[in-house]
């Protein structure tokens, strides 16, 4: 099916590197990742990932650019085990369901991935304007809701509207009035509204 072959090929790649490479980058995530969980992303500075991860803080800026950067990377292996789930596991996220199951299966998982990183996804979507859009997992992501709401009115700006529900800056501020359950509830309503004709 060629919707599958561009899904495919929209997924997050995964990294080659050197052995020394590898076990340093895994390092440095595992730090980061450690210190964004304990303190939030914001308050964590490059010079304690470099000291937790026991590397040179050269090191750091030379192969992430600046926390932002670092903050893609933590959320790059988190991300490309979504997609992997959304390809290949299990329905109703993965392929065997209608798409009205499946799309709301997304939305969820997505949200379930936002709140347990939304510091560190929010740091990473406004590291720049129109950062969001940029980054190869929002094509992914709208690519696979596109493909699900095939058949519905203006299945592109659909797609678009859903993923801009599950923003990190837009949950921050729905989180300062609504809990977690009742934000799991909007955004499943929301994709299941998408299927609605008009």
């Amino acid at each position: 099916m060629p919707q599958e072959a561009e899904l495919l090929a929209a997924r997050t790649p995964a990294r080659t590197e050197r052995a020394d490479a590898a076990r340093n980058r895994r390092a440095v995530l595992d730090a980061a990742a450690t210190l964004f969980r304990e303190r939030g992303a914001e308050s964590v500075t490059m010079d304690e990932v470099a000291a937790k991860a026991g590397v040179g803080k050269g090191t750091l800026f030379r192969r992430f650019g600046d926390k932002s950067g670092l903050a893609m990377a933590v959320l790059d292996e988190a991300e490309r085990e979504l997609q992997e789930r959304i390809l290949s596991g299990p329905p109703p996220l993965g392929p065997g369901a209608a798409p009205g199951p499946r799309l709301v299966a997304f939305a969820g998982a997505y949200l379930e991935f936002l709140l347990a990183n939304l510091d560190v996804v929010r740091m990473s979507e406004t590291a720049s304007p129109s950062a969001r859009y940029r980054i190869g997992a929002y094509r992914f992501w709208h690519l696979h809701a596109r493909i699900l709401l095939e058949g519905t009115p203006d299945p592109d700006f659909a797609a678009h509207a859903l993923l801009a529900s599950l923003s990190a800056v837009h949950v921050s501020a729905l989180l300062t009035d609504l809990d977690e359950e009742r934000v799991r509830e909007g955004v499943a309503r929301l994709a299941r509204s998408l299927f609605l004709r008009s």
